[in-house]
């Protein structure tokens, strides 16, 4: 049984060994062709990639002789179009173009100006102008990396010389070599092609900016007002200077206001100093009168001293009433003397500057007459003076007319006290008698006549 299946085995062994190799030369059959393929497809592409750039770039070579051909067309058809339009739209079509070269003309012109280039108006060339903004544009460029460079300065003395100049934005400092002085210049419309020197630097300050002239980096001074703090400070003038802008009428109104501030201080002066009023009741006051020479009396000064002396040293009572009536007219007259003057001041300095004013404003329609009003420097005097006369005129009245009020109000309150004094010494005699007859004969009130029509008297010169 051994022997059989043994021999199976081996014949089935030499059976499958002929399909192996079979099938071992297929596979490699298969990766040949596979190779050989891909090979092909490579070369494929890179054929079809050669003819792709090659179509590309002639596809480009037509589209540009499609564009040639199409501006070719069009000027083609605008002559075509022009030999059949008629004559008012061919003006129509050049109105147009030359409003919009006048319009591309002020563009660029505007541009210039505000960059301060002089080739602008109608004189100038569209060329000259495009020249012109290369420059402001290479100035622009060189703005980013600032450099000294040499530019006209004008000094104090009015000569004009080269010195190296750093310019930052609006901002530019000098450096003269022959004065060794370091500053802060601009320019002005009056000499464009110079600088004029607005400040002097010293110390740290100057010493910073010649450090910039050998190092890139450094730390300097600069006006952030651009200018105008300066400007504000060269212009800056002094009481004097300013009144002298008023012209002729500013000197009478100066006079009013001189002649009222002295007449002011000597009335506050004198009111002030006047000793204080001493109050009195009817029977104090009685007593003072019998004793002249009492404390109380003592007290008692001045204006009202001389009322109480009237009151003391008269027995007559209409004689005594006569005298304080004059008495007080002669203080009412020293208390009120010269402020009718600081009153009329208050009054006048008003209309002293508002003809200062009439007369400045006919200054500057004279001058507008004569150069015109183009130049506001010409129309600017004339105004100047309607304007600081007229603010000299109310200066001077404002406080005139306060102080009128004060003095006055002191014044005639003074006198008011007075007034009530005199009063009292006038009535003290009567109020004497009855309280005599009070005592002696308990009734009635009785008055002399003469002593009543004397009071009478006396109150009514007051009250007028």
């Amino acid at each position: 049984m051994k022997l059989p299946i043994s021999c199976i085995i081996y014949a089935l062994l030499f059976i499958t060994l002929p399909a192996t190799a079979a099938s071992d030369n297929i596979e490699t059959s298969l990766l040949k062709h596979i190779s050989e393929a891909q090979k092909n497809l490579s070369a494929t592409e890179q054929r079809i990639a050669g003819q792709r750039n090659k179509l590309a770039k002639q596809l480009n070579s037509l589209e540009r002789e499609v564009l040639a051909l199409r501006e070719k067309t069009a000027v083609a058809r605008r002559l075509a179009d022009e030999k059949t339009l008629s004559l008012s739209q061919l003006e129509k079509r050049l109105e147009g173009w030359r409003q919009q070269q006048a319009y591309q003309h002020n563009l660029l012109n505007r541009f210039l100006q505000q960059h301060g280039s002089e080739n602008t108006g109608e004189t100038h060339s569209v060329a000259d102008q495009l020249a012109a903004i290369n420059n402001v544009s290479l100035k622009l460029e060189q703005r980013f990396f600032p450099q000294w460079s040499n530019s006209n300065i004008v000094l104090d003395s009015g000569k004009i010389t080269k010195a190296p100049t750093l310019a930052v934005g609006p901002v530019t400092w000098f450096w003269d070599k022959t004065n060794n002085s370091v500053g802060l210049a601009s320019k002005r419309e009056t000499t464009p092609n110079a600088l004029h020197i607005e400040a002097y630097l010293s110390g740290g300050d100057s010493n910073a900016v010649n450090a910039l002239r050998t190092a890139p980096i450094g730390e300097i001074v600069f006006d952030p007002t651009l200018n105008r703090a300066l400007a504000q400070q060269q212009h800056a003038e002094s009481v004097i200077e300013h009144i002298v802008k008023g012209g002729l009428w500013a000197i009478p109104i100066v006079l009013f206001g001189l002649f009222a501030l002295a007449i002011a201080l000597h009335k506050v002066a004198q009111l002030w100093r006047l000793p204080a009023y001493v109050s009195f009741t009817p029977q104090t006051l009685a007593n003072v009168l019998r004793n002249a020479q009492s404390p109380l009396a003592q007290k008692v000064q001045g204006m009202q001293r001389i009322l109480l002396d009237i009151g003391a040293n008269t027995k007559s009572a209409r004689e005594r009433d006569d005298l304080l009536f004059m008495q007080l007219q002669q203080d009412k007259t020293t208390l009120e003397k010269r402020i009718g003057a600081i009153a009329i001041t208050a009054a006048v300095a008003p209309l002293l500057g508002l003809l200062g004013t009439v007369s400045g404003m006919i200054e500057t329609f004279k001058m507008m007459t004569l150069f015109g009003a183009g130049d506001p420097e010409v129309v600017s005097g004339g105004i100047a003076q309607a304007l600081v006369t007229t603010e000299l005129g109310l200066v001077v009245a404002i406080p005139a007319l306060i102080l009128n009020a004060v003095l006055s109000r002191k014044a005639k309150t003074y006198y008011n006290e007075l007034e009530s004094f005199a009063i009292l010494i006038s009535k003290c005699d009567e109020q004497t008698e009855l309280d005599n007859t009070d005592k002696q004969s308990g009734n009635a009130k009785k008055l002399p006549a003469s002593r009543n029509s004397a009071t009478t008297t006396l109150n009514e010169e007051v009250t007028a």
